[in-house]
Order: structure tokens, then C-alpha cells, then sequence
């Protein structure tokens, strides 16, 4: 059975690999480990997670917590709400982008900061694993609190550019996937100038219409024909917890999230001049060169969101985003929000008059494959022989292996779970990025899907 304890989260299958039993002990020992008194409890729309909420909240009030409990939410809301209400931790009952039949816990500390699995879940799960905490002297208690005002006002305050360039409503198609960016859109989005055109946008756990994760192309099939049909400035994509978008232009095509990148951090520094921009490292460099282009200090930093944020915090950066369509910003405590994405980038579609496409044409000047995995025997010893036959490039080991040359780069990272690697590979033309990713190819063999 694969271990649900995830370097940034809990994730399993219900109940078979968690169930009501194993998330009180787990709830349990998150207080205990992290010595915290009143915790922001939050959950999503799946079918399991209302049973899995009732049992965190028994496993916090047995270790004496105070629960602050805001019912259905997305991730960022919680974080928001466990930032601006100064809890002492935040517990969301989600699995994201998981098929319908998992769940889990993302876990956060005071002012939203982020829980890994080096810094925290590996320790609770070997509390939880031997049984969990003995129970306080006191049980603590559970008041409710409706956060949802507050987080539309929240959005709103990142949505001046819109507010003051948008000559009409905007027309949007929104995917929420029938998850949880459904639940909230009404609120957070009301009354801004945006017409929208819903696609999915009904909360429903069982993700009838397709699976919750917008990295897959697939799932922005009926996005993309909506967007062109209906004749819409730009469509979004959203994964079931709402802290990942995707942007698709007028035209149906996919805007790559580091692109979004690029396009956010300029919009930002124009009111941040001189600021700091993070970015993860598979991102293109692109990325790294609008930054400097912008007046801002790019950043690269490793892949994950407990890496992003404490390099936002100690540099104070202004914004950052990752491949993943993970954006940060330092006015929502360092967090990523896909319903502050939302009114950021429309603010910048609005200011700019432009359309996406020819606005992020000028962006898409190099080739990239993606990221493509491929199943291998052993991760660290592929990642030692591609060291080896790529020795006269120049190297570096922040994330896995990333190599550059000059007309191309390649990074090379295990996965967290698998005996996986994964591929990210950029060069400056269609026949050097083919020649380069056959070269690889001999190594690593034939990618496989996912």
C-alpha cells in the first residue's frame, strides 16, 4: 500500500487507506506536534470529506484546540482565514486534484505558513501511526465563523487594474471542474465587471464531467471549444481546491503557466519597481528575462510550495508562480490563490486592451516538451549518469539535476512517490529541442503518461 503522507500533504484512498478513525488520530497528533491552540478547519466538496471534517475536528478539540470551523471552502480561503483570524494553525480536509474516491489534509502553521513533510508531516505521521497523543486534561471547543465576506473583499482588493480599465464586462468562461472554485466564485467575483460564462461551476465531489486537474490537457478540451464558440477574452481552469488556474486565450489556446508568470510579475512590478519575483526551475527562461526586463530581481528556487513561500518571506517578493499554475502573492500572506490569479490576470488583460494571444505571442519564442516522466529503476543513478554524459554543460543540483548549454537546457528531478523521473527540457528551436530529447531519450527510454 503507498504511504499517504505526501511531501506537502496527506492523501489516501477513503477508506481503504484513510478513514475516520486514522484522521482523528492524524488531527490529533497536527496539534499536538505543532503545540497549537485554536486551529481554522476547513473542507472541500468530496463525498468523504464532511465525515473526514467531523473527525478532525474530535481529534482537535481531544487535544484541548479551540476549532474554528468555516465549512465548505478552497484551500486559499482557509489560508486566508487562519492568517487574518491569527489561528495558530490551519487544517483543510482535501486531496486537491485527486480522483473523486481520495482525500486528505493540507496543513498550515500560524500566518498561513506552509507544513512539509521534513518540517512536519513525517513526524505526525509517525505520532498518528503509533496511535496519536494521549488526550488533554480539557476538551476544546468548535465555534463556526462564515469567511466568506471577508475573502470577496480580500479578492477585490487585488482587482483595482480591472476596476479602473475595464470599458465593459469581461467575458470569461470559468471550468471549475465541479469542484470547490464553483462554491466560491459567486461570492468572491461578485459585482467586478466580469460576464461569466460557467462552465462546470456546480460543487459536486463526484467530478462527473472530468477529472479536476487542469495540467491535463484533456480536461481543458470543453474549456477550450467554450472559449472560441462563445466568442470569450479568455477562459479559466481550476483544480478541485481552487489554489491552481490555467489560462486559455480567445483563441483556445493554452497559456503556459510560467508564461502567466511572466505576464503577472510585470503587472506587479509596475506597482513593486525593483521588486522580487520567484519562480520555480522548470520554468522557461523566458520567465527570468521579462523579470529583469520588468525592472524586477528574478528568483529561482526548487519545485514545491513550502519552497516558494519561504523564499517569498525572506526576500519579501512581490509575487511568484510556478509551471504547476501555483501564483503567490505577498499581499495574500505569501500564498497562492487561483481566485487572486483570476482578478490579477484580468486586470492585466484589461489595462493591456490587448487580446491574450497576441499579448503572450511575444513570449513564446523558445520550444519546450513539457514535463514528461519516465520509469526508471533507479532515480539517483539516472540522475548520476545523465551528470556524466552531459559533464560539458554547465550544472547545478538545486532540484534534481538541471544542465545548460547554450542553445538548450534540461532539468531532471525524481519524483516524490515513484520511481519516476521527470523531464523539462527547453532550446531555442524545434530541431535543437528534438535533437536534444532523443539524446535523452537513449538514457531515459519512453516516457510514459501522467
Amino acid at each position: 500500500m503507498r504511504s499517504i503522507y505526501k511531501a506537502y500533504d496527506i492523501r489516501g484512498r477513503v477508506p481503504e487507506e484513510l478513514d475516520p478513525a486514522k484522521a482523528v488520530r492524524i488531527a490529533a497528533s497536527f496539534a499536538s506536534f505543532l503545540k497549537v491552540r485554536t486551529v481554522v478547519l476547513g473542507r472541500d466538496v468530496r463525498v468523504s470529506s464532511e465525515a473526514l471534517a467531523a473527525s478532525a475536528r474530535e481529534g482537535l478539540t481531544r487535544m484541548g484546540c479551540e476549532v474554528i470551523d468555516i465549512g465548505l471552502s478552497t484551500t486559499p480561503m482557509l489560508y486566508f482565514a487562519t492568517a487574518s483570524l491569527r489561528a495558530d494553525a490551519g487544517l483543510m480536509v482535501t486531496a486537491s486534484h485527486n480522483p473523486p474516491h481520495d482525500n486528505g489534509f493540507k496543513m498550515c502553521r500560524a500566518q498561513a505558513a506552509p507544513v512539509s513533510y521534513d518540517d512536519g508531516i513525517r513526524p505526525i505521521s509517525e505520532m498518528a501511526e503509533a496511535g496519536g497523543p494521549s488526550a488533554a486534561a480539557a476538551a476544546g471547543k468548535v465555534r463556526t465563523v462564515d469567511i466568506q465576506e471577508a475573502y470577496r473583499v480580500h479578492v477585490r482588493s487585488f482587482a483595482g487594474a480591472l476596476l479602473g480599465h475595464a470599458r465593459a464586462p469581461m467575458r470569461v468562461v470559468l471550468d471549475g471542474g465541479n469542484g470547490m472554485a464553483g462554491a466560491a466564485i459567486p461570492t468572491a467575483l461578485r459585482d467586478l465587471p466580469i460576464e461569466i460564462i460557467p462552465l462546470y461551476l456546480e460543487p459536486d465531489g463526484r467530478f462527473p464531467n472530468h477529472p479536476p486537474n487542469p495540467l491535463v490537457e484533456a480536461n481543458l478540451r470543453d474549456l477550450r471549444d467554450t472559449v472560441v464558440r462563445e466568442g470569450a477574452l479568455v477562459g479559466i481552469a481550476y483544480d478541485g481546491d481552487a489554489d491552481r488556474c490555467v489560462f486559455i486565450d480567445e483563441q483556445g489556446g493554452v497559456l503556459g503557466s510560467d508564461l502567466a508568470t511572466a505576464l503577472l510579475a510585470r503587472a506587479f512590478l509596475a506597482s513593486a519597481p525593483g521588486g522580487t519575483v520567484v519562480y520555480d526551475l522548470r520554468s522557461s527562461r523566458v520567465v527570468a528575462e521579462e523579470i529583469q526586463k520588468a525592472g524586477g530581481i528574478p528568483v529561482r528556487e526548487r519545485v514545491g510550495h513550502s519552497f516558494i513561500k519561504a523564499t517569498m518571506r525572506r526576500l519579501n517578493a512581490v509575487f511568484a508562480g510556478e509551471l504547476s499554475g501555483h501564483f503567490y502573492f505577498r499581499d495574500n500572506f505569501f500564498c497562492d490563490s487561483a481566485l487572486v490569479a483570476t482578478v490579477s490576470f484580468l486586470g492585466l488583460l484589461a489595462r493591456s486592451g490587448e487580446p491574450l494571444s497576441r499579448l503572450a505571442g511575444p513570449l513564446r519564442r523558445t520550444f519546450q516538451t513539457g514535463e514528461v516522466n519516465f520509469r526508471v529503476a533507479d532515480p539517483d543513478a539516472t540522475l548520476r549518469r545523465a551528470a556524466e554524459r552531459f559533464a560539458d554543460g554547465k550544472a547545478d543540483w538545486l532540484d534534481g539535476l538541471t544542465v545548460a548549454y547554450g542553445r538548450w537546457w534540461f532539468n531532471l528531478r525524481k519524483s516524490n512517490t515513484e520511481p519516476l523521473v521527470r523531464l523539462n527540457l527547453e532550446a531555442d528551436d524545434r530541431p535543437t529541442l528534438d535533437a536534444s530529447r532523443a539524446r535523452l531519450g537513449e538514457m531515459l527510454g519512453t516516457p510514459i503518461a501522467g
